[in-house]
């Protein structure tokens, strides 16, 4: 399972153990950095937590005897890598944080379904493979009836496209 990244928008608890003077909850800046009391403009976006406690622990360590650092992320809003987008006739198209083991109903359920002018049996799914993009046909509309053999499973920088009916 791929480790979560940091994005922009996302809300962090930066925890110094012994410090709560220097321990902040922070939000990544569209720029993708962080500030904390004595530490100024961190790159965080792309990060994992893990990866930018230690980036935050050498930073202090200027100020800090041995700082220990840990990064919590509070709520997210993740990098588009780590999102599925939804897009056309959907009752609500969004883009969805990735979450293991997510299908197309799932995304479906979260987008509040299919709108009365979706074309849902000529949806398609597209998704970057070894650097080019791959479009697959899915069939929501089938899916959305029962047809359970159409749920498939969703990665990370998917996006399912919903065109409208030809009237």
């Amino acid at each position: 399972m791929p480790l979560y990244r940091i994005g922009p928008g996302d809300q962090l608890q930066i925890y110094v153990q012994g410090k709560p003077d220097l321990s902040e909850t922070v939000p990544v800046r569209p720029d993708g950095r962080i500030s904390i009391p004595l530490v100024q403009d961190v790159t965080a976006e792309g990060k994992t937590p893990a990866e930018l406690a230690k980036s935050i622990e050498k930073e202090l360590a200027r100020f800090v005897r041995n700082p220990d650092v840990t990064v919590i992320v509070r709520s997210f809003q993740g990098t588009y890598n780590n999102e599925v987008r939804i897009v056309g006739q959907a009752v609500k198209p969004q883009a969805l944080p990735y979450r293991a083991g997510m299908t197309l109903l799932d995304a479906l359920t979260a987008a509040g379904g299919l709108t009365p002018y979706a074309a849902g049996n000529r949806a398609e799914l597209v998704r970057r493979v070894k650097g080019k993009e791959k479009v697959y046909r899915v069939y929501l509309g089938d899916l959305l009836n029962g047809s359970i053999e159409d749920n498939a499973p969703l990665q990370p920088g998917d996006t399912i496209i919903i065109p409208q009916k030809l009237f």
